[in-house]
Order: structure tokens, then C-alpha cells, then sequence
């Protein structure tokens, strides 16, 4: 394997693996799913899942990448000599391309508003001109398609460097950001008055808000938050050391998510309050829901293009992820993988477009009542994703031998032996067993 196909360091895998997983699903997903589902009650069982299933499945997808050091299709199949398993790794693409593919859209809104932030033309409006406004955005065709080729292009540009000269390079430097700027915005938040009524929101849990739709968002966005189930983990571990500390490198990451949540939660609700505005904003709360609120602070114009540029880092480092497992997969390490990287973008291009369209040009067209674009997301974070973590954690508990999986976890690890024996319960049983219920109960509600 070439240098440039791995990691420099363990810091630089756990900070582009922490990229991945912060991204949108902390960022943009978590704060409107809490605020539509109860606020500390969506949380509270985020954080069951997150603990419960996505730690496990971030540990299990660890373990088949590093060592089998292949990408997602090949893992599988390398590793249980069956080629009937490859599907799993090509199901893990298919859901990297559609996930991309509205996943650049909602980027593409972000490069609009950092533009129109930056030069002041987001402050001084009424609340409802923002409401507005947003809708005239993702509504207009032309700016929709053109922003999602920028995001694409600018994630692209990264991800043809390869691993550790354009992944690694650009978290080194994003993520050490992000935090800063999230400090820096919760800080703004909470000094609010009024501020404590969001808190309370985010906080204490009131479980009768939830429903079974609520809970089966909670275990997506577990999912979603840690980029589990479509092998997105698989391909990255890949490129790892055989010595690296894997179950560090697993409670690494997934602190860093559950953390970068609950700064957003702390970031938004507080302010959404103060200023007398509902949390239940939906998927544009960021959009049109905080601009108004960063429009009554002072300085908000300021604070609002931090939030944007943080945003911006997130998503980026997420969009890395999910076209390196495109890439790896058609290059395998042999391609070129420039060209390969830009075609690939193109493709998630023309995928995408109907989902930049949907609240535009293709607004009355509807996929059992939902947007295309909502649809997309529906199929990605609550169908493949868990039933890819579903066959991920059969596989591992069961086509991989216990003392291959052993000798993984406790690698490098003390605590890996404290650790493997309560992960391998939760990976054979458990997280199967939950994924299911979750699954045959969602089905019921829907």
C-alpha cells in the first residue's frame, strides 16, 4: 500500500474519522430532529443508541477494514471467501452515492449562506423574510445546481490527493477549527437572557414528546452521527496501522461526536429561545430559524458567519468520507484515482440534481408523500443505513473467528480486554436484536 493510501498517525485517523461522523448529522440533523422530537428525549435515547449500537457497529466496521486492509467490497469478501458478501460493501456504496447526492444540496445551501452572511446581506431583515428567503433559494434552480457542483468540486479537489495528503491535511486543519468556533458560539449562546429555557428544552427529558417515529430517528441519527452502516468506517480503518489502538480510537471518535451534539444543542436551543422562537423548525431550522435569531444579537451578523464557516468544516469532512468509499472501491488502490474521483463526482452530480430540484422545479412531485429529496434522505439514514449495520454486525459475530476479532480489539488496548468481551455480547445480540425491533416497529407506524 503507497504512503499517500495511509495514515500518517492515529491523531490524523481519528480526526478525519471525527470528521466524518460530526459533519451534517451533528451539525444540521441532530438539532432539528431533537427539536421535532421532544428535545432531551430525542437526546437521551440518541445517546442509548449511540452507546448501545453505534459504538459497537463503529468498533465492528474498525475491525473489518483494518484487518483486512481492502476497501468495503473487497473486506468482505476477502474475509469470509465468499463473493456473495461483497454486496454488503456494495450496498455501503450505493448508499455513500445517494447520501452524497442530497448531502451536496444541503452544502451547496451552506456556500450560499456563508456568501450572503459574509457580505451582510442577511442582517437587518424581518423573521419572515427569512423564511422566505430560504424558500426562494432552494427553490431557484439555478442556484441550487450551481452550489451543489461547487461543494462537490471542493470536496473532490480533497479527496484526489488521497488519504494523507488531502483527507488527513484538511482535518488537521478543519477540526481544530470547528472546535474553536463552536466554543466560541456556545459561549455567545448561553450569555443570552432567557438562555435557560432552551437549555431546560435540550436537557430534561420529557419521554411522553416521543413517539415510534421519533425513536426510529434516534437510532438513524445514531447512524448517521457516527457514519455507520454503509462501511464508510471499513474503508478508513483500511488505511490504518496493524498496531493502532482500534477501541481508543472508537471511544475517541464517538466522544468527540456525542460532544460536538451536545454543543450544538447548547449552541442553538438557547439562543431559539431567548429570542421566543419554536425549536421545531424542521430541516431549514438552521436556515431560517437561526439567521432571525443571530439577527437580534449583537454582533449577530458576525456570530452567524462563524456558525456558517463551522458548518461548512463539518460538512466537508463528512462529504470526504463518502467519496473516498466511492473512490477506493472503483480504484482499489491500482486507478487513477484523480480521474476516477472527478467522474465520480459527476455522477453524484446528476443523482443529485432531482434532490436539488425538489423544493423548485420538481416541488409537486412526491415519493409516498414525501419530497425526492426527503425521500433520499428517508432510504439512506433510516433504511440502508440500519439494514447495512444489520448484515455488518452479522458478518463480524458470526463469519469472523472470535479469537481474529479478540486479537483486533485488544491490539495496542488495555482496555480493549475490559471492553471485547461486553462488545462482542452487544454485536452478536444486541445491536442485532435492537436494529430489528426498531425496524419492524417503524414499519408498523409508517
Amino acid at each position: 500500500m503507497k504512503s499517500n493510501d495511509q495514515w500518517s498517525s492515529r491523531f490524523g485517523f481519528i480526526l478525519a474519522s471525527a470528521g466524518s461522523a460530526i459533519g451534517l448529522g451533528a451539525l444540521w440533523k441532530f438539532p432539528y430532529m431533537a427539536g421535532t422530537n421532544g428535545g432531551g428525549a430525542f437526546f437521551l435515547v440518541f445517546l442509548l443508541f449511540t452507546f448501545a449500537v453505534g459504538a459497537p457497529m463503529l468498533l465492528a466496521e474498525f475491525v473489518v477494514g483494518r484487518h483486512s486492509q481492502q476497501n468495503a467490497v473487497s473486506s468482505y469478501e476477502s474475509i469470509s471467501g465468499n463473493p456473495k458478501w461483497k454486496w454488503l460493501g456494495y450496498l455501503g456504496v450505493t448508499a455513500s452515492f445517494i447520501i452524497l447526492s442530497f448531502y451536496s444540496v444541503i452544502g451547496g445551501w451552506v456556500i450560499t449562506y456563508l456568501l450572503r452572511s459574509f457580505s451582510g446581506s442577511l442582517t437587518g431583515l424581518s423573521n419572515s423574510r427569512y423564511a422566505e428567503l430560504f424558500g426562494e433559494i432552494i427553490g431557484s434552480p439555478s442556484t441550487s445546481l450551481l452550489t451543489q457542483a461547487a461543494f462537490l468540486a471542493i470536496t473532490i479537489a480533497i479527496v484526489q490527493f488521497g488519504v494523507q495528503k488531502g483527507i488527513e491535511k484538511a482535518s488537521r486543519y478543519m477540526m481544530p477549527a470547528l472546535f474553536v468556533l463552536f466554543i466560541v458560539l456556545v459561549a455567545r449562546s448561553l450569555s443570552l437572557d432567557g438562555a435557560m429555557e432552551g437549555v431546560a428544552f435540550f436537557l430534561q427529558p420529557d419521554l411522553t414528546k416521543l413517539t415510534a417515529e421519533g425513536v426510529l430517528d434516534a437510532l438513524g441519527q445514531s447512524f448517521f452521527a457516527l457514519s455507520v452502516g454503509i462501511s464508510l468506517m471499513v474503508t478508513y480503518s483500511s488505511y490504518l496501522d496493524k498496531s493502532a489502538d482500534l477501541t481508543g480510537s472508537v471511544i475517541s471518535v464517538v466522544s468527540l461526536n456525542v460532544f460536538i451534539s451536545f454543543l450544538a444543542g447548547l449552541a442553538i436551543f438557547p439562543a431559539v429561545f431567548a429570542f421566543g422562537f419554536e425549536p421545531s423548525g424542521g430541516a431549514g431550522l438552521i436556515f431560517t430559524v437561526l439567521p432571525a435569531v443571530f439577527n437580534q444579537m449583537a454582533f449577530g451578523g458576525l456570530f452567524f458567519t462563524i456558525f456558517m464557516a463551522l458548518l461548512l468544516f463539518a460538512t466537508l469532512t463528512s462529504a470526504f468520507s463518502l467519496m473516498e468509499i466511492i473512490v477506493s472501491t472503483v480504484t482499489r488502490g491500482k486507478g487513477n484515482r484523480k480521474k476516477v474521483a472527478w467522474i465520480a463526482g459527476f455522477f453524484v452530480f446528476l443523482l443529485g440534481i432531482p434532490s436539488a430540484l425538489s423544493f423548485g422545479t420538481l416541488a409537486d412531485v412526491s415519493i409516498f408523500g414525501r419530497t425526492i429529496f426527503d425521500a433520499m434522505d428517508f432510504l439512506a439514514s433510516n433504511v440502508l443505513m440500519p439494514v447495512g449495520a444489520l448484515f455488518i454486525s452479522i458478518f463480524v459475530s458470526r463469519k469472523m473467528k472470535r479469537d481474529i476479532l479478540s486479537s483486533e480489539v485488544m491490539m495496542s488496548s488495555k482496555i480493549g480486554r475490559v471492553i471485547f468481551p461486553i462488545w462482542y455480547i452487544l454485536i452478536r445480540y444486541i445491536v442485532p436484536a435492537a436494529i430489528v425491533i426498531v425496524l419492524i416497529t417503524s414499519l408498523l407506524a409508517y
